[in-house]
């Protein structure tokens, strides 16, 4: 059974499993800070819901990915335009990766780190993800969906947006939207997208397919009301039976709202 454990540092708040969780969260504040001191220097880096045509100067590294995302994560929106999103729509993914890739480097084979719904993983064992869905009935069989994930799939980035959970901003009108990819800034910018282009069930197919079609994402699932999308290569989707889900799933006290994953085991 694995333990996470909770931490929390300025706005976001992070579940991790990890002998290495020493590592893990050092460089989560180490990530935060060199990233909190560009955007300082740069406003349009932090402001941005559009990729950024130059990146300025001086960058870290974590901010490179978060602009490779944002760059990468552009669909046809169905109506003669294009849907896009900015570097910061990739921020708690690519945190949640650096994370993990620290914790490894210490010798850690077996690791979790979900930053508020965005997820990276790197198993020496099966977990089983669950999805939580806040506007679902509380015996809608969507509130026991999860995914079982093999230590062969990882490591993979499992992010996640709603348009009703967190505190992040969303345009659309989804009540959850999943994506999978080896990176996680582009799975988490890619699902940021994904819900922010679906407002009603009819839009599922196209936005879906549209956003697996971007280079390096492996699938992806949304629900919008009572319907299910999925779309790719998505792992072997389970029924979980873990009546404290909803007690797992990572949220920072300030939102006042749940995010989209939980660990099941």
């Amino acid at each position: 059974m694995r333990e996470l454990k909770t931490f929390e540092y300025n706005d976001a708040c992070y579940r991790i499993s990890a002998s290495g969780y020493g590592a893990a969260t050092a460089e989560i504040v180490r990530q935060r800070r060199l990233l909190e001191e560009y955007c300082r220097q740069y406003e349009s880096f932090r402001r941005s819901l559009e990729p950024l045509d130059v990146l300025p100067p001086g960058e870290p590294e974590i901010a490179s990915r978060m602009h490779r995302a944002s760059v990468a994560c552009e669909i046809e929106n169905g109506v003669g335009g294009h849907a896009r999103v900015g570097p910061m729509a990739a921020v708690a993914g690519a945190m949640a990766q650096a994370a993990v890739e620290a914790a490894a480097e210490a010798g850690d084979e077996d690791m979790i780190v979900d930053n508020g719904g965005d997820m990276y993983l790197l198993l020496s064992v099966p977990a089983v993800i669950g999805a939580w869905v806040e506007g679902c009935a509380v015996g809608s069989s969507l509130r026991r969906l999860g995914f079982r994930i093999t230590p062969e799939e990882t490591p993979l980035a499992v992010c996640s947006s709603s348009s009703f959970m967190g505190h992040s901003l969303s345009l659309g009108d989804c009540d959850l939207a999943t994506v999978f990819a080896k990176d996680a800034a582009l799975a988490d910018a890619a699902a940021t997208l994904a819900c922010n282009e679906i407002r009603m069930e009819e839009d599922l197919p196209g936005v879906l397919e549209a956003v697996v079609a971007i280079p390096g994402i492996k699938g992806a699932m949304a629900v919008k009301g009572d319907r299910i999308g999925l779309v790719g290569s998505v792992p072997k989707m389970v029924v979980h039976e873990d009546a404290r889900l909803a007690e797992k799933v990572t949220k920072h006290e300030a939102s006042g709202f749940e995010a989209g994953l939980a660990d099941c085991k």
